[in-house]
């Protein structure tokens, strides 16, 4: 007798089974079958209000990107003064992911994330735009260590 109620058990499940895959439908009770929708970052939202035209509304990623336009522009000319240019419009990125609690698309992912990327990108640029050759404005000798050990 407990051996019928499984096997009805059994085919009960896998006519279930056959039923759904007839349909074409894959019912999971974990996952949905494909992402429908993603959250936003945090500070994702608009800059501004939806008064405003789009430029306004992206302002801080406008100010990143024009600062890093104009540093590209600068570099031109001027090698170290462009890349000093673009550094600090990634490090003012960071100061306005940081500041800000509504930045646009300059949210990228968390906050956290977002200031630790620019941060870093930001600092290395800066550094070594200021360490370039020729007449580095600074110099760290632990550095110069590491490049005559690597290139003899």
């Amino acid at each position: 007798m407990g051996g019928e109620k499984g096997t009805e058990r059994i085919r009960g499940a896998i006519s279930r089974a056959a039923d759904s895959a007839s349909a074409g439908v894959r019912k999971s009770r974990r996952f949905p079958t494909f992402t429908r929708d993603t959250a936003r970052p945090e500070g994702g939202g608009r800059a501004m209000g939806a008064d405003y035209p789009a430029p306004y509304r992206q302002w801080p990623l406008l100010a990143v990107c024009c600062g890093v336009l104009i540093g590209l522009l600068v570099t031109i000319g001027a090698f170290r003064a462009g890349l000093l240019i673009i550094g600090l419009s990634l490090l003012g990125g960071a100061v306005l992911r940081w500041a800000l609690v509504s930045v646009g698309m300059l949210a990228v992912r968390s906050r956290f994330t977002d200031m630790l990327t620019y941060g870093i990108l930001g600092f290395m640029i800066t550094m070594l735009a200021l360490m370039a050759q020729p007449k580095p404005v600074i110099s760290i000798p632990f550095l110069d260590d590491i490049m005559h050990f690597f290139v003899r």
